[in-house]
Parts: structure tokens; C-alpha cells; sequence
């Protein structure tokens, strides 16, 4: 979670720390299962060398390391079903032993006799359901693993940032730029098709939390742990298309960018580009960390969401504060607008998140639900009446605007969610994990893709916030995360639907 004042990777990383341990903790897990048994000294690509055969070596070594994780997950798979058989035989074992005293004892404790065979039984099918879904889901990791190439592209990576990026947005305008908010108390925009950094705002004394463009205007929205939300405008020039890479040349940059120095930044870093320093408005009314704001339909006002537990609006062109939107008990995480009408949805600490409704200015009514049993890190508007939330309790739930007493869908993941996004068009949400996965599901809750991650593509940390861009006939999809870079996806819109 994004933190007050500090510039550092340290002192960012501290608000999250509990979730930090928990990654960790999977971190010391994983390099566990993944040591490979080779002699000390020879890489992979040594003991490739001798063996015969025409294909590249990156294909072999790609083909390698797919493989490994089948092999892995065997393993582990192997390992547990070890450990059933052994706690199986043993309640077997007591079952049995039960089952002769009571043969040789009274025989009104026959029925005791019926119960324990019953129980035996369906602990047999129990187990033969775990295998079933253990294998089911190895078959599914191998297919999501190949499949996921051609159905998500890697479209660019945007370097920069000089800590982690909390979030990222699209303008609604043209030019259509790519907008990244930094714990290194700046805000940078992008060339999608080029990768170049366009502009920096340097405005803000905390770490920068969020970011937001205008629906009609050259005008940016940030949140910063300085406890101001900032309004201020940009002018940025495109740059000329570059040529395609040859992505058949061997790549030389294989640097993890979560390992670089906290002062080495790519070519096209934020000091060799224009600064905006000053915002056109500042918003002053919170007592706390400003976690998030956005635009309310139209442009003319502002919600914004803070630790100090509540959320306020503004008018954009006073600055001045309109409502104090209180209820929640503990910190705010996030805030959202809809896209059309005056409705807000804030998430909190508390498991619940509030839906405010303005659409009458007479009655400002609030709903409260509670459909988490954990941190809800993010809940969004679809173009639709529908709400999607997720939560720190490993769940994203949809829910009807028309019905809010349960949700329509659950999406039951492994890992904590962080700031998901929904795509206007298509409606597919797309889920950052702690883990370091994108995963994509539709409304239903049915899961259409993985985004492909290995050492050479993919997040390195936590993927902390996800954005789509559907301009020009095409689908993209933008992550960011921990790893101070954030990554542009082209999405196979019809393979992708095609395949579910």
C-alpha cells in the first residue's frame, strides 16, 4: 500500500508488510521446489550445447523451463497424495479397529458399524475428487502456460519509475497517452506505441497513489500520500512510430529491473523529459494519506478516498469541499465514479465497500455490503449495472446494481487481489495478484486467460494495478507493479472468447 512521505523501496514496502511476509514466505516456498539439480558451475545452456538438435537454443531453453514447472508440479502433487494415502491408511486402520469391537460387542451398535463404513466411503470419493481436480488443474496450468502467448502479446514495457508503481490509467482524449503514479513522488506519461516517457509532474511531496484523466480535457487527477489530491494539466507531442523490433535477434537485457540501482533509469528517463511542478488545483481537506481519487461524470467534481477514513467531494473549478462522504471504520483503499451516471463506490479496510448515490441532490443515500471476509482493495464500475469488487480474502465478486443482496458471480483465486480493471467493451476483467499473475476472467466468472510470465516477460513483484485501452479496433490491456515498470499487452479480443 502506497505510504506518506518516504521515496525509498523500504519505506514504500512498509504499509504493505503484512502482505510483503505472505509473498515472501511464497518466494521461499517456490525457490524451494524449483532447485535444479545440475553440477555446480554449468548453466543450462552448457549442457544444451552437446545434445543434437535444430532448434534455437532460447526455444530449448523456453522449452526447458516449461517442462520444469510440469516436472515441479508432478512433484508436489506426487508429494501430497504421499501424505493422503498415509492419513487415508490411518483412518482406515481406526475404522477397522472400531469395526470389529463393535462386531464382537452389542449388536443394537450395528448402526455405528453402517456410519464408519459410510464414512470410509466418502472419504475414498473425497480423494478421488482431489485427484481428479489436481490433475485437472496441472492440465490447465500446462495449456494456460503455451496458449497464453497467442491469445496476450507483450506490447512494450515502460521504464522509468524510480520505485514501485501503484497505479496506471489511459487519457480519454486525444492523444491517447499512458498515465503511471509512483511511490518516487511522481507521475509520468507515456508513448503507448513507443515506450517514451513524455512528461513528469512533480508536483506532490508523498508518494503518488493514483492517477486519473479528464473525460474531455488535457487534465490529470493524482493522489499522493502528501495528503493532497492534485488537479493539473499536461500538453505532450507524440513521437514518430518506431519500426518493429526483430524479435528473432537475441535479447542482451535480460537485468531483472526490480534488482537495478535506485538511481539507474533507462535512457528515456524522467529527467530528460518536460516537468509540470505546479498543479492547477490542490485539494487540501484530508487528514491522512490520500489513497485514491477520480473524476465524476461530466469533469465539474472530484471524490477522493484517504486513510483518515473517509471520502470527499469537490467542485473542480473552487476546489472547494462539497461533501465529507464517513461511514467506513477503518482506512480507505480505493474509490471509483461511474462512467455515466453520479453514482460513487468506495472500499475499505473494514470488508465492505459503500455505494454513494448523488444522482438526487436532495438525498445523498449510501448502501453498505459486505460480501469479503478481508481488505477490499478495489471495487469498479462496468459499463453495465454492474459493481465488481476484489479483496485481499483471495475473491472478486460481481454484483447487480438492480440486486445487491448477493453477488451474481465469485471468482475464487490464490492469491490477494489488488486494483482490477474492467474492460469497457467486452466486459473481461482482469485481475493483478500478489502472486505476480494477471489472470482475466468474464462476468460469469469463467476464466478466459493467464498473461505469460517468465524471465524474460512479466512482472518481477507484485502486480499492484491493471488499465484497458480498446481505441483503434484493438484491445490492450496495461499492469503495473512493484517492479517499477509497467507493461503494455495486446489481447487476442476474439481468440480469447473464441476459446471459452
Amino acid at each position: 500500500m502506497p505510504v506518506e512521505g518516504g521515496s525509498s523501496s523500504g519505506s514504500a514496502s512498509a504499509a504493505r508488510h503484512p502482505k510483503q511476509k505472505r509473498k515472501a514466505h511464497s518466494l521461499s516456498i517456490r525457490r524451494t521446489n524449483s532447485t535444479e539439480e545440475r553440477p555446480p558451475g554449468i548453466q543450462r545452456g552448457d549442457m544444451l550445447e552437446g545434445q543434437d538438435s535444430k532448434l534455437p537454443l532460447s526455444l530449448r531453453n523456453n522449452l526447458l523451463d516449461l517442462f520444469g514447472q510440469i516436472e515441479r508440479e508432478f512433484e508436489n502433487l506426487y508429494i501430497e497424495n504421499i501424505e493422503l494415502r498415509r492419513e487415508i491408511d490411518s483412518l482406515n486402520e481406526r475404522l477397522t479397529g472400531d469395526g470389529q469391537t463393535i462386531e464382537g460387542g452389542d449388536p443394537t451398535k450395528g448402526a455405528l458399524k453402517t456410519k464408519a463404513s459410510h464414512s470410509t466411503s466418502q472419504l475414498s470419493q473425497k480423494l478421488k475428487t482431489t485427484y481428479k481436480a489436481s490433475t485437472s488443474k496441472i492440465v490447465s496450468s500446462f495449456k494456460a502456460t503455451t496458449g497464453s502467448r497467442a491469445l496476450c502479446q507483450l506490447l512494450k514495457e515502460y521504464v522509468g519509475h524510480r520505485d514501485g508503481i501503484w497505479d496506471l490509467s489511459v487519457t480519454r482524449t486525444q492523444p491517447v497517452v499512458l498515465g503511471t503514479a509512483s511511490a518516487d513522488h511522481s507521475a509520468l506519461l507515456w508513448s503507448i506505441e513507443t515506450g517514451k516517457c513524455l512528461l513528469r509532474y512533480a508536483g506532490h511531496a508523498g508518494s503518488v497513489n493514483s492517477i486519473k484523466f479528464h473525460p474531455t480535457e488535457q487534465m490529470a487527477l493524482t493522489a499522493s500520500g502528501d495528503q493532497t489530491a492534485h488537479i493539473w494539466r499536461y500538453m505532450v507531442q507524440l513521437p514518430a512510430p518506431q519500426p518493429p523490433p526483430d524479435v528473432s535477434a537475441p535479447c542482451d537485457d535480460d537485468q531483472d529491473s526490480s534488482d537495478r540501482e535506485e538511481g539507474e533509469v533507462d535512457g528515456e528517463g524522467p529527467s530528460e523529459v518536460p516537468t509540470v511542478r505546479v498543479a492547477t488545483a490542490t485539494l487540501k481537506s484530508h487528514q491522512g494519506v490520500v489513497i485514491a481519487a477520480d473524476w465524476l461524470v461530466g469533469g465539474r467534481q472530484v471524490v477522493t478516498a484517504s486513510w483518515d477514513r473517509a471520502a470527499n467531494l469537490y467542485e473542480v473549478e473552487t476546489s472547494e469541499l462539497v461533501h465529507a462522504l464517513t461511514g467506513h471504520d477503518q482506512e480507505l483503499t480505493h474509490c471509483c465514479t461511474h462512467p455515466t451516471q453520479r453514482l460513487v463506490v468506495t472500499s475499505s479496510r473494514d470488508t465492505t465497500f459503500r455505494l454513494w448515490d448523488f444522482r438526487d441532490p436532495s438525498i445523498h443515500s449510501v448502501n453498505v455490503f459486505q460480501g469479503h471476509t478481508d481488505t477490499v482493495t478495489s471495487a469498479v464500475f462496468t459499463v453495465g449495472d454492474n459493481v465488481v469488487s476484489g479483496s485481499d480474502d483471495r475473491t472478486v465478486k460481481v454484483w447487480d446494481l438492480k440486486n445487491m443482496r448477493s453477488p451474481i458471480a465469485t471468482i475464487r483465486t490464490d492469491s490477494a487481489v489488488n486494483r482490477i480493471s474492467v474492460s469497457a467493451n467486452q466486459r473481461i476483467i482482469a485481475l493483478p495478484h500478489d502472486n505476480r499473475q494477471v489472470r482475466l476472467f468474464d462476468m460469469s466468472g469463467v476464466r478466459l486467460a493467464r498473461l505469460p510470465r517468465s524471465n524474460r516477460m512479466g512482472h518481477r513483484r507484485m502486480v499492484c494495478c491493471t488499465a484497458w485501452n480498446e481505441e483503434n479496433q484493438s484491445c490492450n490491456l496495461f499492469t503495473c507493479g512493484f517492479d517499477r515498470q509497467a507493461i503494455g499487452w495486446n489481447i487476442n479480443i476474439p481468440a480469447l472468447l473464441q476459446e471459452k
